[in-house]
């Protein structure tokens, strides 16, 4: 399985999109700053919002996607799916 996912400073905060194979592993890495880089300097350590994909290429093509997308059209992603901003990545371990 493979994922695209938003992650947030806090909410209405700064978000970063990205895919992965494993989800938990990378939420864990962005939540603990294991690598330096984007979300390690502006502490995105909340997972907001993620999908399943059944190839690498079609998490990392939706990725693309909302990358492009303005801002406004993330929030709303995030709001229908996820109102109160709860940390997803609790549920996942």
């Amino acid at each position: 399985m493979f994922y695209t996912y938003l992650m947030a400073s806090k909410r209405n905060g700064t978000l970063y999109a990205g895919s992965t194979d494993s989800i938990v592993t990378r939420g864990y890495e962005h939540r603990e700053k294991v690598r330096p880089g984007f979300t390690s300097k502006y502490n995105i350590s909340i997972l907001v919002w993620y999908e399943e994909h059944d190839t690498r290429e079609t998490a990392f093509r939706r990725e693309r996607q909302i990358k492009e997308w303005r801002r406004s059209w993330k929030l709303r992603l995030i709001e229908e799916n996820n109102p109160t901003w709860r940390d997803l990545y609790e549920d996942l371990i």
